[in-house]
């Protein structure tokens, strides 16, 4: 039997590979493969694989990950050394998106690095330990990362990282890490900051070197940073003269100035000082002097208005109009603009219902005035179409009329009368022959049974054929004895 048809066992383990690339979720055989499901999961629980690339990509064949180096070549198992590999006569790499464990190229030399199957790779199977497989949609990151640009050692120029893996099902309850994920993390940090320092102590020593000294081709480049040494003198100072020592010239701190210029730089120090401006004193008076000119200001236009209304009082001129218009700017004054105003004019006699009714009226009255529109207007459509229906046909004249209503207040009303637009109906030239036509060359009704019929009518009349044909007379002769 091929490789193909052989059914695979069930599993019993699930985890999800977050990963740079897309999840990868893998279905694990921990009944088949306990050891390699078991090291797995500890370095999972651990957070060993946090951080990891995908060192190693060969298209069509496998991408391979776990080496927390990233060079291939490192990695260990939650067991201290290299296990065993475990072979199962069901468990064969036949097809794309199965796990297996990564060896040194000889058998029982499985770590922490593990591969997925891009393509059917029947030379891996009996030779490593098959342990998971890629299920759902997860299948495409896989073939996304087997299709990354690589290098002449095979490796992906923008390697896809593991972020973390989260453990689903965990047929193993018994396990117990040796470290846990964050005090991993710790570690790793803790090994960079000692690396960090290392190298700058380093850099600090060789910083430290004679680099006046000259320098040839073969010898180490001189560093950016050069430090400078004084050099000491060769004289001896109990031999030198006392008197051949010349005396250090005092040195004067400041450039001596005139009295002249003295003095004015004194008094302008002085008109600086006196003409230091206090802000907080110049903004105060600001504002009372902002305070005052709105105060004068208003006065000063209350009393223009007062002097107008006298002025129109004696020429006869004031009216209640007036009066009105200058309670309506008091108001205005006091806060109520005109858009207000205007609304609550609108409010006030709002719809014809409510100037008809001169009261309150209630979302239900509001609701049976619609109604009664709705009936008229329906009324009205039914009328027109009856009106359609005994007209004769060829008259395409519209009826009907704009005219001009009295309302209750005598003013005019614009009333629509045109219902020629009512009469408007859809129609749709249907060739039936056409139809018909088209449904007999398009479509072809196929009933097995018919021709299961027609198949046995003709066997039943080549039965009846055979009994009905001509015998001969030796035929007859043998029939009656």
């Amino acid at each position: 039997m091929s490789n193909l048809y052989v059914t695979e066992p069930a599993t019993n383990g699930k985890v999800i590979i977050d990963t740079t690339a897309g999840e990868l979720e893998i279905e694990l055989w921990g009944k088949e493969a306990p050891k390699a499901v078991r090291n797995f999961l500890a370095l999972s629980m651990e957070g060993y694989y946090d951080g990891v690339i995908f060192h190693r990509v060969v298209p069509g064949f496998i991408i391979q990950a776990g080496d927390p180096t990233g060079t291939g070549m490192g990695g260990e198992s939650f067991y201290g050394e290299p296990f065993h590999d475990e072979i199962h006569g069901r468990l064969k790499f036949n097809r794309r998106g199965l796990v297996g464990m990564a060896n040194n190229g000889k058998r029982h030399t499985n770590t922490s690095q593990f591969f997925v199957t891009l393509d059917k790779a029947d030379e891996l199977t009996n030779k490593h330990t098959m342990f998971g497989k890629i299920v759902g949609n997860t299948i495409y990151n896989v073939m996304n990362i087997g299709n990354l640009d690589i290098d002449k050692e095979e490796r992906p120029i923008v390697p896809p990282k593991i972020r973390g893996i989260k453990i689903i099902e965990n047929p193993f309850d018994d396990i117990v890490p040796r470290i846990t994920a964050s005090e991993r993390k710790a570690q790793q940090l803790a090994r960079l900051e000692a690396k960090r320092e290392t190298e700058q102590r380093e850099k600090r020593a060789k910083a430290k070197k004679n680099t006046g000294l000259l320098s040839f081709g073969d010898s180490e480049e001189i560093p950016e940073e050069q430090v400078t040494v004084k050099k000491k003198s060769m004289t001896r100072k109990d031999l030198v003269d006392p008197s051949d020592i010349a005396p250090p010239k005092p040195v004067k701190s400041f450039v001596e100035v005139p009295t002249s210029l003295k003095d004015l730089s004194e008094s302008s120090d002085r008109k600086e000082k006196k003409a230091a401006p206090d802000l907080k004193e110049i903004r105060a008076q600001h504002e009372r002097e902002k305070a005052g000119s709105s105060v004068a200001r208003q006065a000063d236009i209350k009393k223009m208005e007062e002097d107008l209304r006298r002025l129109k009082k004696r020429t006869g001129e004031a009216s209640d109009s007036d009066s009105d218009d200058s309670e309506r700017r008091a108001k205005r004054r006091k806060g109520t603009s005109y858009l207000e105003e205007e609304l609550a004019k609108y409010s006030r006699g709002r719809g014809r219902a409510a100037a008809k009714a001169g009261k309150k009226r209630g979302r239900k009255d509001e609701e049976d005035d619609l109604l009664k529109e709705l009936s008229k207007f329906s009324s009205r459509v039914q009328q027109a179409d009856a009106e359609d229906d005994h007209e004769p046909r060829g008259i395409t004249e519209e009826r009907g009329s704009e005219g001009v209503q009295l309302g209750e207040d005598g003013q005019e009303l614009e009333v629509d009368d045109d219902v020629g637009w009512m009469r408007h109906r859809l129609k749709f030239q249907v060739d039936e022959k056409e139809l018909t036509r088209r449904a007999e060359e398009e479509y072809a009704v196929i009933d097995p049974r018919a021709k299961a019929r027609e198949l046995a009518e003709g066997q039943r009349k080549e039965k009846d054929g055979h009994r009905k044909g001509p015998r001969t007379a030796g035929d007859v002769g043998r029939t009656r004895r």
